[in-house]
């Protein structure tokens, strides 16, 4: 007899739809909610980083790694300059916060002093 037996532990995972084992369930997956910009209040800001470059910052942008990526497309072609995505934190390379400020502000984002 094993610690968890007759616990709810001990029995199988079911599917909360349709009550099939998890294993067997061929439900979909459940939609991911897509949080409008204009309830996002985003954070932008210049840093300066190793050897005096600086860096654009854009904080605070809802878990969505699709959406994300977009609007970090979206900014490096309205800046003219190059970009990266590190841990949801968006980086635009140089001094670019009147523009990027007002791209977000373009497409709807509500921004943070």
């Amino acid at each position: 007899m094993g610690l968890f037996a007759g616990t709810p532990f001990d029995r199988p995972l079911r599917c909360e739809v349709c009550e099939e084992l998890e294993e067997d369930c061929t439900c979909p997956p459940p939609a991911a909610e897509v949080i409008p910009p204009e309830k996002q209040q985003l954070r932008v800001a210049v840093e300066k980083r190793k050897k005096g470059k600086t860096v654009t910052v854009v904080r605070d942008l809802a878990d969505q790694p699709e959406i994300v990526a977009e609007l970090l497309t979206t900014l490096k072609t309205a800046c003219g300059a190059g970009g990266t995505i590190k841990e949801g934190v968006v980086e635009i390379q140089g001094d670019h916060l009147s523009r990027v400020q007002d791209k977000l502000k373009s497409l709807g984002y509500r921004l943070r002093k």
